[in-house]
């Protein structure tokens, strides 16, 4: 009860009525639209909080958000998974600038949020609830668009802090007429600290990033793009097994095509490829996996008559993986959805098909349906229903106990909420229940095959709940946000909670601007209650072990010297917590940091 006291607080404070542009999100639907045109829950975080969140964890940015419970096997770089309404980590489909990142190598197909920093991200939008309709594989939990910059001019960052850590980040671009190219680079290192909890070496970390961004108009309503990212990461890791490994992960992916758009007709044709190569090294071992996935895609939106469109796409996708002890598989999947919307000043409503036939196990038909209506006053009553699927993945059909006879994963998701204005607004207010099923969940059972162990449809799942978040502008010079989650996710087949979902989580920031020449002043709060996890990785019960409640003070301040030139510093963990997000696994203790940032 103590969550929901402190979120009250925060919706005591009468807000002004000052207008913001709204925000716009393309992971409803696969264009721009505005957050308030779809009946889906959705949050998008700009560029100017990004910045005033600071640091290169760029999970801080997503832990603000309602439905997200994040855990990390140690310190920055440390393999994170995200869980979004109870769903796996391996069931949130991520993309950066508009390529797919699952790495299709790894066991369960997920992509690692420790390789991703957000020193030159421009915007991360979240979309909780299934939609597979619009996304196909793997979106069942939600979806995670990441965008980076896109700079006119050029700026730059650094800070340096605690466990000899150092992030700096720049981009710089140009807008000539019809073209227009930017470029930026990143670099961070970390000696960390042990992430085993039973480990007293320190697992340091070391990145560096380049990226690109490139437009040009090649004709009226026609332009050409190429976007493209490479990182490479270097990580001290330890398992719960054995430590003192090193694991070396390099990353690519792009997307290019073209975009037309018109009053009558929306069409984009692209290209995109990501590849990710993972390599561990220890004093006396060392193996490593390689996994690409390929998509070439059509989408379009015809402005049929009046307020009715529809949208369509289809698509084709390759995955291939190979590794040290696993011999190169290859698998396709074509793809394609039919979408009829209706949109007007008052009401919005979607609703649609999805076919889509993989070459290992057959068909997967998907549909969904949303809907938001404006009752006056800026309010609205949204809901929305979609189904999910994620094929089985390489490594499950074929790798170590793989099994070819696997069916995709599916899930039905229900919502429905009622919304005041978006998180850029003076007042946002939004409230949410939820539930998703989810069936032929694959699993790995030791038991199998005779006791030599394979990958079966075994679970079943359900998460249900409600979300409430609060962003509020009292006044121009202070901000305050607040998102809270109930989460109840539990196996069907046994009935006791899955393992790493907390079912409470609070968040809370404000930000002050202070008459002190421009000096902000901000705090973060994260409260997540205890949950279970089983540091074998299995689903023996006597391995059980409770992670305790916890929470986590970040305190922040920035000062502008000049309109171009400020300083930064926060400290993180000001009540130096003692916790475990994952059950044997260290998380940072108190530590402090400094930088700045300058735009020319």
């Amino acid at each position: 009860m103590k969550y929901l006291f402190l979120l009250g607080c925060s919706l005591s404070i009468a807000a002004p009525a000052w207008a913001a542009e709204d925000e716009i999100t393309v992971v409803a639907s696969g264009f721009s639209q505005p957050v308030d045109s779809t009946g889906q829950a959705i949050s998008v975080v700009d560029a100017a909080e990004l910045a005033s969140i600071q640091g290169p964890d760029i999970t801080r940015v997503l832990e603000r958000l309602p439905g997200v419970a994040v855990a990390r096997n140690g310190g920055l770089g440390a393999f994170t998974g995200v869980r979004i309404r109870g769903a796996s980590s391996e069931q949130t489909l991520v993309l950066v600038d508009g390529a797919r990142l699952a790495d299709v190598s790894s066991p369960g197909s997920g992509f690692d949020f420790g390789t991703l920093l957000s020193g030159n991200v421009e915007k991360v939008e979240l979309l909780r609830g299934s939609n597979s309709l619009i996304w196909g594989s793997d979106a069942i939990g939600g979806v995670i668009a990441v965008t980076t910059k896109q700079t006119e001019g050029v700026e730059a960052s650094a800070e340096y802090g605690t466990y000899d850590s150092f992030s700096g980040a720049a981009s710089g671009g140009i807008k000539a007429g019809p073209v227009s190219v930017s470029v930026n680079g990143g670099y961070a290192r970390s000696d960390g600290f042990s992430a085993l909890a039973a480990d007293a070496e320190s697992d340091g970390f070391e990145q560096w990033q380049l990226g690109g961004r490139a437009s040009v108009e090649v004709a009226n309503d026609l332009n050409a793009f190429i976007d493209a990212r490479y990182a490479e990461s270097e990580a001290g890791i330890d398992f719960s097994f054995a430590n003192d490994y090193v694991q070396t992960t390099k990353q690519a992916s792009g997307r290019a095509g073209l975009a037309y758009a018109s009053d009558a007709l929306d069409l984009t044709a692209a290209f995109s490829l990501a590849d990710t190569n993972r390599a561990y090294a220890s004093p006396s071992f060392g193996y490593e996996y390689n996994g690409r996935n390929s998509l070439a895609e059509l989408r379009g939106k015809w402005r049929a008559v009046g307020p009715v469109a529809v949208l369509f796409g289809a698509s084709h996708a390759w995955d291939r993986y190979d590794g040290t002890f696993d011999a190169r598989q290859t698998a396709r999947q074509a793809s394609g959805h039919l979408v009829l919307d209706y949109g007007s000043d008052a009401a919005n409503f979607a609703a649609g098909v999805r076919l889509d036939h993989h070459s290992r196990f057959g068909d997967a038909w998907t549909m969904g349906a949303n809907g938001s209506v404006k009752i006056g006053g800026g309010w609205r009553l949204r809901a929305s229903y979609g189904e999910g699927f994620k094929a089985p993945t390489l490594y499950q059909l074929f790798g170590f106990a793989g099994n070819l006879g696997l069916d995709p994963e599916r899930s039905r998701s229900y919502e429905a909420g009622i919304e005041k204005g978006d998180r850029s607004s003076a007042l946002h207010f939004a409230a949410t229940v939820f539930r998703r099923d989810s069936r032929n969940l694959i699993d790995y059972d030791a038991n199998a095959n005779g006791g030599w162990g394979g990958y079966l449809n075994v679970s079943r799942t359900r998460a249900s709940g409600f979300e409430l978040e609060v962003d509020v502008r009292p006044v121009e010079a202070l901000q305050l946000r607040a998102a809270y989650s109930y989460v109840k996710a539990t196996n069907l087949a046994t009935g006791r909670d899955l393992y790493r979902r907390p079912r409470h989580a609070l968040s809370l920031s404000g930000d002050w601007t202070t008459p002190l020449g421009g000096l902000v002043l901000g705090a973060d709060t994260r409260f997540v209650s205890e949950s279970i996890d089983d540091p074998f990785g299995d689903t023996n019960l006597a391995n059980d072990v409770k992670l305790k409640p916890y929470a986590v003070l970040t305190l922040r301040a920035s000062l502008p010297v000049t309109e171009r030139f400020e300083l930064f510093g926060r400290v993180e963990n000001v009540g130096n917590a003692k916790y475990q997000a994952v059950a044997g696994y260290n998380t940072p203790g108190r530590s402090a940091y400094f930088g700045a940032r300058a735009r020319f």
